[in-house]
């Protein structure tokens, strides 16, 4: 795919490692609040969507009856996975980018293709993880967006659309999306882009990845330079 001009990278799990720790940050958040604890696999499949909508979506399974419309109690949750998630991003020791992730920026960028991150995460999150990872004013990294940003997050199309305005991209042929979830695929159907790609580091395994019907699966950021 040589006229790409952006690669839109999800961050946790695909170019920030995750070692399970949203999900056991968002099943405590939960349990805390009085809902019976999930199925690991029923967390994992929602890891990727905005993390307000993923606490919806588990309530309908897990929670009282009516408690998926209980907005308060959707808030509180969040709010509480919030701290969680920001405790851990500030003080986690082993937290670093994924192996080649920061090759790889340079590595587009010398190619002049534009780097992009977004995420299923609120802002305060997000900026939480470019401060520790110090990619807050990285060169490499030309547009960052987060879920409370726009009117919805994934499967939504709006993320790599409002990345698109913002660097100028007119064509979503010419944009690369990147994910470790169900999602992310859909994200990237959702906004037409040119070429949609799992990667098997985060949530799902490429036997899971593969009932999504990506255009590839990698195991490897390293994989993705010889595809585009």
């Amino acid at each position: 795919m040589s006229s790409t001009k952006l690669v839109v990278f999800d961050m946790a799990g695909t170019t920030v490692r995750d070692r399970g720790d949203v999900a056991t940050a968002f099943t405590q958040a939960l349990t805390e609040h009085g809902v019976p604890k999930p199925d690991p696999a029923d967390v994992n499949e929602v890891m990727g969507f905005r993390k307000i909508d993923a606490i919806r979506i588990l309530l309908e399974k897990y929670g009282e009856p009516e408690s998926a419309a209980d907005q308060e109690l959707i808030d509180d949750i969040h709010d509480r996975f919030t701290e969680l998630m920001i405790g851990f991003y500030e003080n986690d020791a082993d937290l670093q980018p994924l192996p080649y992730a920061e090759n790889l920026f340079r590595e587009l960028h010398d190619k002049g293709v534009k780097v992009a991150l977004n995420t299923g995460f609120t802002k305060p999150i997000t900026e939480t993880i470019l401060h520790r990872l110090n990619w807050s004013n990285s060169p490499l990294i030309d547009a960052v967006i987060s879920s409370d940003e726009v009117p919805e997050g994934r499967p939504a199309p709006f993320m790599i659309q409002t990345i698109m305005k913002q660097l100028g991209i007119t064509d979503s042929r010419d944009v690369v999306k990147i994910g470790d979830t169900e999602v992310d695929v859909q994200e990237g159907r959702n906004a037409q882009c040119g070429l949609v790609v799992s990667v098997t580091t985060g949530a799902a395994t490429r036997q899971q990845l593969q009932q999504f019907h990506p255009d590839h699966i990698i195991d490897s950021l390293e994989e993705l330079p010889s595809l585009i």
